[in-house]
């Protein structure tokens, strides 16, 4: 299939539901991107949760569409805002673009095409790649919350404070509440 006559898809994903990250610094050079390749954009994809895992809505809902072969080219901005899972999970998302005949594109890692054929290699290593960075979040975040509890910070929630969402009731306020 030719680019101008290809289906474009675009998926974006920050990892924080807050102002400090912003899915457009990725969206609009995608949408120039695409539109460089001469493409119709199709589809735009715009996930704001953690990429840990692949229970996110609109990564669910692309791959749907994939399956429904809404579109032929899924463009990304790099192989860690795909997926943060490992080396199995993202190449089985991968495979699965390719089953339904959609090819793969990075704009940031230019080695990422499935178009092509001999990325595979390549995106298996960035997979790992990605898992990795993920650990190291961990890390340096409980390394983080260490210190702060070493230099004797408080954490969590300010004492007397309210939640501002219903919590489930289950295991500890259960048996708290079935004590009283």
């Amino acid at each position: 299939m030719r680019d101008e006559e290809m289906r474009i898809a675009l998926y974006c994903r920050v990892s924080k539901n807050d102002e400090s990250q912003d899915p457009g610094n990725q969206l609009n050079p995608l949408r120039d991107y695409a539109r460089a390749l001469g493409g119709e954009i199709t589809q735009e994809y715009i996930d704001m949760s953690s990429g840990s895992n692949g229970d996110r809505k609109e990564f669910l809902r692309m791959l749907e569409d994939t399956d429904k072969r809404k579109f032929d080219l899924l463009l990304i901005w790099s192989l860690d805002r795909l997926s943060r899972e490992g080396i199995s999970n993202t190449l089985g998302y991968i495979e699965r673009l390719r089953k339904n005949g959609v090819a793969l594109r990075s704009l940031q890692e230019s080695w990422v095409d499935t178009s092509d054929g001999p990325g595979e290699v390549m995106i298996a290593v960035l997979a790992w790649v990605a898992k990795q960075e993920r650990k190291r979040i961990v890390e340096r975040t409980k390394a983080g919350l260490e210190r702060a509890k070493k230099e004797g910070k408080r954490l969590g929630r300010p004492a007397g404070k309210k939640d501002s969402k219903p919590r489930r009731k289950s295991g500890y306020l259960l048996r708290y509440h079935k004590g009283r």
